[in-house]
């Protein structure tokens, strides 16, 4: 069973929050905090307290965006902690899911916040409080998985706001690393960010003409729009986007273009 703490600045968000944390059974306790302060605050009582205390903390729901210190800046002090209680952010923003799991973030739940999705995330946090050893030790389940190969051509799972999405391949543009985690850049301009690194999708995506331009970027062969040489450099224009060509990577790219142009 577990003991909550639910932060967010915005009453209302927070109130939502504690209501769908508390009709959740393995949530035994669920209190609120306002602000990073505040909940700097408990958690140090609750530490102090040790895990049988009354005041124990297993897990904290933590907004990201909020006044003084953010929920990044609170997760960044507790690792300072020998047992800090795990961390499930809630936010309303993507752009940050990186930053949270490199903080070791057990989830990542977009705003508007599901009942489903919530619950996903509690299942998360109790697995991990059960398994043997320090919570803080126990392997981190990444939120997508493997892209399935399905009749039509492959697709990859792609989560947001708790809905998964299956993108398919020949969709994609390029890819943008980021971390431990890659941005799929779709012709249709939308983003998504999964949590596979950019060599495995090299490796697993080469047969179908994907290519390694730069260590931070793996590109589409045929939506090439434009390749530049200029003063020593080398970058492609991909859906509008100026992208830097390294050099151990700019001459296979020039000969792969002109096979492919050749058909």
């Amino acid at each position: 069973m577990l003991r909550a703490l639910a932060v967010d600045d915005e009453r209302p968000a927070l109130e939502e929050l504690l209501y769908l944390l508390r009709s959740d059974t393995r949530i035994t306790s669920a209190e609120g905090a306002t602000d990073a302060t505040e909940a700097l605050r408990r958690i140090t009582r609750a530490l102090q307290a040790g895990p049988d205390g009354e005041d124990a903390v297993d897990v904290v729901f933590l907004d990201i965006h909020m006044a003084g210190l953010t929920g990044l800046d609170v997760a960044r002090l507790l690792t300072g902690f020998a047992r800090p209680p795990l961390i499930v952010f809630v936010t309303a923003h993507e752009g940050f899911a990186v930053q949270a799991f490199d903080l070791k973030a057990v989830d990542y739940v977009l705003k508007p916040v599901r009942r489903e999705r919530l619950a996903e995330a509690v299942r998360r946090v109790s697995d991990l409080a059960a398994a043997p050893g320090p919570p803080e030790a126990a392997p981190l389940r990444p939120a997508v998985h493997p892209a399935p190969a399905v009749s039509g051509g492959e697709q990859i799972p792609v989560e947001l706001g708790g809905v998964t999405r299956f993108i398919p391949v020949d969709d994609i543009s390029y890819v943008e690393a980021q971390g431990d985690y890659a941005r799929l850049h779709t012709r249709g301009g939308a983003s998504h960010l999964v949590r596979i690194p950019l060599s495995t999708l090299e490796e697993r995506w080469a047969s179908r003409g994907f290519v390694r331009i730069h260590r931070s970027h793996l590109v589409a062969l045929s939506r090439i729009e434009e390749l530049r040489l200029d003063a020593g450099t080398t970058t492609v224009r991909v859906q509008g986007a100026e992208l830097a060509v390294s050099r151990r990577h700019a001459r296979q790219l020039r000969e792969l273009l002109m096979r492919h142009a050749r058909g």
